[in-house]
């Protein structure tokens, strides 16, 4: 009987030289400067702005700028959240923002279907169209949406908003929901058909919850995309004030405010909390479902 052989020890790989690491973080040090600056001139304005909206007012009107404030206090977000019609704006804002992105996501994820898993004459096309749509800008639309309002007698009316920015989000959440569609394997749906499913059960069941990803980074492009939305709300919404959006509540604060700068950065601040804890929340699916709906597919 032969003598049993010994198995090979792992191979364990040797550590970086000093050398190596030195120039690997010469080679990268530009990227990383780089990003650096684009870090500090994206969020200087943001930091600033939350900074401004806890200072005192004699702080704020200082000659000598201060990066940290000394004395903090709330009574800019008190005036801020009292002043009138704060709550009613940010209503239409919420309301306005959500119903666009729900329409959108139903819409396009019948028109992603149509397109990543049905052949018929024009796909091609209208894939093209989609495209061209997304691409254009949104300040040349102005005009002609103010005229089809105002010939359907649609002026200051929430639900003229609310289809704008539906039509506005709707190109770009069908071309990442048809990447996801594409990347999802033919043979799930199959199989669960096999299983007995109907094809709109197999979809339901099998293809839906693998597009999470993708209908929450969708949804919070959408959501972004309306609610910071000022053109249109501020063409379209004339006579009646009530049905004002945030952003255009937000431009007239030298009407509300006077010259309170404090009280004016303090509702840019409450402005910007929402969409900023949505994406804290779904950072990590976000990211994915963006990267993934733009390579796949």
């Amino acid at each position: 009987m032969s003598a049993p052989t010994l198995a090979a020890p792992p191979r364990v790989r040797a550590p970086e030289r000093a050398g190596a690491r030195r120039a690997r973080r010469l080679r990268d040090l530009p990227s990383n400067l780089a990003a650096v600056v684009v870090l500090v001139v994206s969020a200087f304005p943001v930091y600033w702005m939350v900074v401004t909206a806890f200072k005192p007012a004699t702080d704020i009107n200082a000659e000598t700028p201060q990066l940290v404030p000394l004395h903090p206090t709330l009574a800019h977000f008190r005036t801020a959240v009292g002043a009138d019609g704060f709550w009613l704006f940010w209503r239409n804002s919420l309301l306005v923002s959500v119903g666009a992105v729900l329409l959108a996501l139903v819409v396009a994820l019948m028109a992603a279907f149509a397109v990543a898993r049905m052949r018929w004459r024009g796909r091609q096309g209208f894939v093209l169209l989609v495209f061209v749509a997304q691409m254009a800008p949104w300040e040349a639309l102005i005009v002609p949406m103010f005229i089809i309002a105002r010939d359907t007698n649609m002026l200051d009316r929430l639900s003229m908003l609310t289809l704008i920015y539906f039509m506005a989000t709707l190109p770009f959440t069908i071309v990442t929901l048809r990447g996801f569609l594409a990347s999802v394997p033919v043979e799930l749906e199959e199989a669960a058909q096999l299983d007995g499913a109907s094809r709109a059960q197999a979809f339901r069941l099998v293809v839906l919850p693998l597009l999470a990803p993708g209908l929450m980074s969708t949804s919070l492009f959408g959501f972004i995309t309306a609610w910071n939305e000022f053109a249109f709300a501020n063409a379209l919404i004339i006579k009646n004030q009530d049905n004002r959006t945030l952003p255009v509540w937000l431009s007239s604060f030298s009407n509300v405010f006077g010259t309170d700068w404090g009280a004016t950065m303090a509702a840019a601040t409450l402005f910007m909390l929402p969409v900023l804890g949505v994406f804290l929340v779904l950072q990590r699916r976000v990211t994915t479902g963006i990267v993934a709906g733009a390579v796949k597919g």
